[in-house]
């Protein structure tokens, strides 16, 4: 879905397609035309954005640039931006910390990251003027140190380059986003400008990703000040919402949390102990005892975004207007990325149900995006 930003740029809106699971290219067909362009005709929308995942095996494959570029155009769909974080199997019985493997100290990540950029590059709309891959926010923290932090920084300079090669070669232009979230190397905005400032702004940003913002108790008028300072561009957002509990230690609290308790991904949770965030990994590390519960709890369990009680929903609307209402936007790209909806405590029984909720999410952030100034126009 297209909108115009007063200042008369476009900015794309699209929903992840890591909600729906697809392991091949196959799987990835099967699933636009299954829920993707269904979602389109609820909205009642020309031409839908998507920002794909594509596993590794998927951008390995060789029919993939042909193949999607018939079917979005058969199913009235566009990529502008595609989901780099999750390698392969995304929605295995366990995920957890698999979802930050490979790193970027291993070649393996590189690799994967730039035949997604010239995937892209091939499915970019003729009029887009560029296009935007999110990834790990370098890795997860255990056993993160010097050595690892520097490998990471020598590859992204080298996906840099090979950035300006793709450029050079197809015309189109692609960018990289990392995206802090809670628990990894960089988890916060502050960490993100310390490894991105002056690492080739024109190619390599940051991918701020509102529930994760919201997590770490980040206030978006700091984090975007922070941002604007030091030079560390906003490629893509992702327009998403944590799970909020005000009273973790009551009973009412502690059965909302454990509805919520589930074995496929990872919910860290975050508490303001003394002034300070103080977190876990996990939300049975949470329940067990692991924070003191007497304070608001926030858990990286990504909740529908147009839901609104026991959700950091304000969180939300406020970055969004920080992002599209200025005088030039944040970002052009943003992205709807609630990948749970399988795991909710009351999820989706059919297609109808999923494809009603993913198309009042989408909804949902363009009227966001209205009351923040911009126009629909597609």
């Amino acid at each position: 879905m297209r909108l115009r930003h007063p200042d008369g740029s476009l900015l794309h809106l699209a929903y992840c397609s890591n909600v729906h699971p697809a392991d091949d290219l196959d799987g990835v067909v099967a699933q636009l035309e299954r829920y993707s362009t269904r979602v389109r005709e609820r909205l009642d929308v020309p031409v839908l954005g998507v920002g794909l995942w594509l596993a590794c095996a998927v951008a390995d494959d060789d029919a993939t640039p042909g193949r999607l570029r018939s079917e979005l155009e058969r199913l009235s769909l566009e990529v502008v931006t595609l989901n780099g974080f999750p390698y392969e199997a995304f929605h295995a019985a366990v995920v957890k910390r698999n979802v930050y493997r490979p790193t970027w100290a291993d070649p393996r990540r590189r690799a994967y990251t730039l035949r997604l950029a010239w995937l892209l590059a091939e499915l970019l709309p003729d009029d887009a003027a560029e296009g935007t891959i999110s990834t790990v926010p370098l890795g997860w923290r255990d056993g993160w140190g010097p050595q690892a932090n520097a490998a990471a920084r020598a590859a992204l300079e080298l996906v840099a380059t090979e950035l300006e090669h793709i450029e050079a070669r197809t015309g189109r232009r692609i960018r990289i986003a990392l995206e802090p979230e809670p628990g990894c190397s960089i988890e916060t905005t502050a960490q993100a400008c310390a490894f991105l400032a002056g690492l080739a702004p024109e190619r390599i940003g940051l991918c701020l990703d509102t529930c994760h913002l919201a997590v770490q108790f980040e206030q978006p008028d700091l984090a975007l000040g922070l941002l604007a300072d030091t030079g560390v561009p906003i490629v893509k957002a992702q327009v998403s919402n944590a799970l909020r509990v005000s009273d973790p230690a009551s009973p009412e609290g502690r059965e909302l949390l454990s509805r919520f308790d589930e074995p496929r991904f990872l919910h860290q949770v975050r508490e303001r102990v003394n002034g300070s965030v103080s977190g876990v990994d996990d939300l049975p590390e949470a329940l067990a005892g692991g924070l003191p519960g007497e304070n608001e709890w926030r858990v990286h369990f990504h909740v529908p975004v147009h839901t609104q009680e026991n959700t950091t929903q304000p969180e939300v609307v406020d970055t969004i207007r920080r992002l599209v209402g200025a005088a030039t936007p944040g970002t052009h790209h943003l992205e709807v990325e609630t990948y749970t909806w399988s795991v909710l405590p009351d999820e989706p029984e059919t297609d109808e149900e999923l494809i009603d909720g993913l198309a009042a999410e989408v909804a949902w952030a363009r009227d966001r995006l209205v009351e923040a100034g911009a126009e629909v126009v597609a």
